[in-house]
């Protein structure tokens, strides 16, 4: 690795580290950036998950007063998102690289207009009968519904959050602020067990890891402050922008 893929790979990560901590979707400029750099698909899918990962601590710590008041039944969906998040990782272990090639350009256009749909759909969730949708079939669907979630964040990962906000409001969550800090807890687990098995694997980059690692962790804390300066909507259009960029440069490559 010289100096220029290093640094690509520094300024991504710490790029991602702060748009994590402020609006989410921070994958969607490591992954691509790691591709720019050489990497096959899978092998990058694999080494920004592990490198982007450690972000997730910090943020779970934040939310620690919420996750403290978490009903039971709430805390109940880390179960499919561990099974979910390993199953996912084993997906991606058994795709050849050629096949998850042709899919990347369409995973990146699908986690970015999930990205457009959060602020829309936390808006539509902040109200509702919380108290709603405590019946078995409600659980059971709400379970499955996080399996699925958990599968694809183990197989990809972008954009699971505002699956899992789907999930919560399944179960009639309808409390902002809590249903994001059991977001990031089910996000950190599934992220978290796919990462354990890549690592297992032998599917990442450790160079690229460790500088990743360094530069997200960095982001979070020091990037935060510019990010939130430049605004929520500013930062969320700069991913969006970056998404559909990539998509789009992936499809013409294609």
């Amino acid at each position: 690795m010289d100096l220029l893929h290093a640094s690509v790979a520094f300024a991504s990560a710490f790029l991602a580290g702060a748009i994590n901590s402020v609006a989410g979707g921070g994958t969607l400029v490591s992954f691509p950036a790691l591709i720019w750099l050489g990497l096959n698909s899978v092998a990058a899918n694999a080494t920004s998950t592990v490198a982007i990962w450690p972000g997730t601590v910090g943020s779970a710590w934040g939310y620690r007063r919420e996750l403290a008041n978490a009903e039971a039944r709430f805390r109940i969906l880390i179960v499919p998102s561990l099974v979910g998040g390993i199953t996912g990782a084993l997906l991606l272990r058994w795709t050849p690289p050629s096949v998850f090639d042709r899919l990347v350009p369409f995973l990146i256009l699908f986690a970015t207009l999930l990205f457009m749909a959060q602020e829309p759909v936390q808006r539509m969730l902040k109200t509702g009968d919380s108290e709603a949708h405590k019946s078995t079939k409600w659980l059971v669907g709400a379970l499955l519904f996080q399996l699925a979630v958990g599968i694809y964040g183990g197989y990809f990962g972008a954009g699971i959050g505002i699956l899992m906000l789907a999930a919560l409001s399944i179960l009639g969550l309808h409390d902002i602020h809590e249903m994001n800090s059991l977001k990031v807890v089910f996000g950190g687990s599934i992220n978290g067990i796919a990462a354990v098995y890549f690592i297992y694997a032998g599917m990442v980059e450790w160079p690229y890891v460790l500088i990743m690692a360094v530069g997200a962790i960095l982001g979070g804390f020091l990037g935060a402050g510019t990010a939130r300066k430049l605004g929520r909507t500013a930062v969320r259009r700069i991913v969006i922008a970056i998404g559909f960029g990539m998509a789009i440069s992936l499809f013409v490559k294609k």
